[in-house]
């Protein structure tokens, strides 16, 4: 059995990249074992296709140094909150068995991140519950209670609960959203404009973990939301 330390869960290739890139890859450094989930294969981006999506994600997997990614197949735009893609979560979450859990912001510009956020948080109550049944390759699994789920921060602002310093490895984690060549600015390209085609995107990018990490005296930060209250026995542990 593979055991996880962390599990990101994201709506889309390369939300994971685009906000918490520089956490994982600052507990990768640490020892920890990271892996991926997407619900979606983007397969309705205005730019590039599923199998480029596919092969861009893998590309990017191997910049973060992940160790496992998979990829639900839930219909992009159109996935629901119901029991069949609740199911499929529960399934990687006890595969999978992580003590922490990334996952979309509740409120985002792309409906598919909120309705990702809930799908993932509720799906995470639920598979702490033996009485609900899933099975993987014909053997029952086990419940599993996730420690503490945290929301990344994406496109609109949020004020974050917590930040992480990702300064040491900013560019390592901006190589990992490179990796998406279809989807960010590229002055060559001949596709279609979208929001997050252009260089002022790009710089958005680094404007917004500037801002974060302004707010704890570092150069990049990352910011998440929390669903509660997180404790500390040490006061010295913040910073």
């Amino acid at each position: 059995m593979l055991k996880l330390d962390i599990l990101a869960f994201a709506a889309h290739p390369d939300d994971v990249e685009l906000t918490c890139g520089g956490t994982i890859l600052q507990e990768i450094k640490r020892g920890k074992k990271v892996g991926i989930v997407d619900l979606t294969a983007g397969e309705l981006g205005t730019r590039g296709n599923k199998e480029l999506r596919a092969s861009e994600a893998k590309a990017a997997s191997e910049v973060l140094g992940i160790t496992v990614r998979e990829n639900l197949g839930m219909k992009d735009g159109f996935f629901a909150l119901d029991e069949a893609n609740q199911l499929s979560i529960i399934r990687m979450i006890r595969k999978y068995r992580p003590e922490i859990i990334l996952c979309n912001t509740p409120s985002d510009r792309h409906p598919d991140h909120g309705r990702a956020s809930t799908l993932v948080s509720t799906s995470v109550f639920l598979a702490r519950l033996p009485k609900v049944i899933t099975s993987l390759d014909d053997v029952e699994q086990s419940a599993w209670q996730t420690r503490a789920v945290y929301h990344y921060i994406q496109d609109r602002y949020h004020r974050p609960d917590f930040v992480v310093d990702v300064t040491d490895v900013w560019p390592q984690r901006m190589d990992a959203v490179t990796c998406y060549s279809s989807q960010f600015y590229n002055p060559d390209s001949t596709e279609p404009e979208t929001p997050i085609s252009s260089q002022l995107f790009w710089e958005f990018l680094d404007a917004r973990a500037r801002e974060f990490g302004k707010s704890i005296g570092v150069k990049y930060a990352e910011g998440f939301l929390v669903e509660r209250v997180p404790g500390v026995k040490d006061l010295f542990q913040l910073s």
